[in-house]
């Protein structure tokens, strides 16, 4: 796959359904078999026969919830609704209730039945030779002005990474989709502050036992051992540039720092680090405010090619002076003014103008700055919760080679207090460093990625059941 192709959520196709009406609820079967169209519906339409009987079987006492939506079945063939609420067969009853609300959003016109809706453009083809088999058809058909189709972030290898994307927001459908970079760009944070090669295989094998099933609780996170693994391994490697084996044991050399050692490093590291991210935010979001809106108010926002013009414009200035030189620093601030002067520009274009657009201009403005600087700044967290990482597995280490040396019982106490203290450790510090990755995820990096939400994709599917089949008997939607 192209690199632009993975950064990109699914390219979508406006479709429309056209067949007979006759076929109907042949075609609506099939399009929930394939479970990858998502169809519009009517916006006020009366309830079915078969919601109608749902509703009468709560009534009754029945479960007939939100589960029901989930496990809902569709008979190939259309059933008796009275024998299936006799019965309660909620799961097929709820199937039905789905189908018929579909239907009423269809455009009749003499035999033929229409509907529109969204559909993955790879996916057309298929669908269409499914649909062909009832004597129907899937058209393309050109987007709605003024709507946006529905977002699908890619699925695959990135998978594992959609959900940090997705309980921020959906990225609107012109956006780029940065689920494998911000996956990475997670991983890479949480290893620096929680920079081990011990406490890093321990996440490692904990992947591979979710890759394996295990525990079966929590079979229902397996899809995110690539995750775990990926933040193991970033621990592993920071842990061993810090050399720490279980804490600063002696075990490994140290191949870049010693965080209790030189925390000063660590700390500028940790905001250069920092700035690099942001800078890499900025260019991202500036192609997405290309995609939304245009070159035109693209260029004035503050996180479009404006603010991509300013941070890298301050960071050269900054680097000039510490560096004492005169070029880039010159350069840099002559870039970081043009592009805080198209920031103004575009916050006083968005006010009513006059001297009231004036102050909430500048009021705005001194905004911006400010939080480009504390943005930065707070990256300085990746220093100091790996230097607390390194602090407590260091005391735990102290700890566990003072009782050592106290006999036969000083060795049963340090073995007691290493287990205990390296557990309790562990879990605090993978629970700080993963929560303050996210934060700086979601604060400091997607706040500048992204500048509105789109519509998640939400394709309909209901797996298709023959009346005979004994799995319809079970309902499980229903006590007992």
């Amino acid at each position: 796959m192209p690199w632009s192709e993975a950064v990109t959520p699914v390219r979508m196709r406006r479709v429309a359904v056209i067949v007979p009406q006759a076929a109907l609820r042949a075609a609506l079967v099939r399009i929930a078999e394939e479970g990858c169209v998502e169809l519009d519906r009517a916006e006020e339409a009366a309830p079915g026969a078969a919601t109608v009987r749902l509703q009468r079987l709560r009534g009754r006492g029945a479960t007939v919830g939100p589960e029901c939506a989930r496990t809902a079945l569709l008979a190939a063939a259309a059933p008796d609704l009275d024998l299936l609420e006799r019965e309660e067969e909620v799961a097929l009853l709820a199937g039905e209730a789905q189908l018929e609300e579909r239907a009423e959003g269809a455009v009749r016109q003499g035999e033929v039945a229409a509907l529109a809706g969204w559909c993955p453009a790879a996916e057309v083809p298929r669908v269409a030779g499914r649909l062909a088999a009832t004597g129907g058809a899937l058209l393309p058909l050109p987007s709605p002005r003024g709507t946006d189709p529905p977002t699908l972030l890619r699925p695959g290898r990135a998978a594992s990474f959609t959900p940090l994307v997705t309980t921020y927001g959906t990225p609107a459908y012109a956006d780029v989709d940065p689920s494998w970079p911000a996956g990475l760009t997670y991983v890479a944070m949480f290893g620096i502050m929680f920079g081990d090669v011990g406490h890093g295989a321990l996440l490692v094998l904990g992947a591979v036992a979710l890759r394996l099933g295990w525990p079966r609780r929590l079979a229902g996170l397996g899809r995110l051992w690539p995750f775990l693994a990926g933040a193991g391994v970033a621990s592993m490697v920071a842990g061993a540039a810090y050399g720490e084996f279980f804490g600063p044991t002696g075990l490994l050399p140290v191949l870049w720092l010693s965080p209790l050692e030189s925390p000063a490093r660590l700390l500028a590291a940790a905001v250069v680090f920092g700035a690099g991210l942001l800078a890499l935010a900025h260019a991202a979001g500036a192609v997405n405010r290309v995609r939304e809106g245009g070159w035109g108010s693209a260029l004035y926002a503050a996180s479009g090619c404006a603010g991509l013009m300013f941070y890298p414009g301050l960071a050269l200035a900054g680097t000039g002076l510490v560096l004492h030189r005169q070029a880039p620093a010159v350069a840099g601030a002559a870039l970081a003014v043009t592009g805080l002067a198209l920031v103004a520009s575009g916050l006083f274009r968005a006010t009513a103008g006059g001297g009231a657009g004036l102050a909430e201009t500048a009021v705005r403005l001194f905004d911006v700055v400010v939080r480009t600087g504390t943005n930065t700044l707070s990256f300085a967290r990746l220093a100091a919760f790996g230097l607390t990482h390194a602090a407590l597995a260091d005391l735990v280490w102290r700890g566990t080679t003072g009782l050592a040396g106290r006999g036969a019982a000083g060795v049963a106490g340090a073995a007691v207090l290493f287990v205990v203290g390296t557990t309790v450790s562990f879990g605090l510090e993978a629970l700080v460093a993963g929560v303050q990755a996210l934060r700086l995820e979601f604060y400091e990096l997607f706040s500048r990625l992204f500048d509105r939400e789109g519509r998640p994709f939400r394709p309909w599917h209901v797996p298709p059941v023959e009346p005979a089949d004994p799995a319809t008997k079970v309902i499980p939607c229903s006590p007992g």
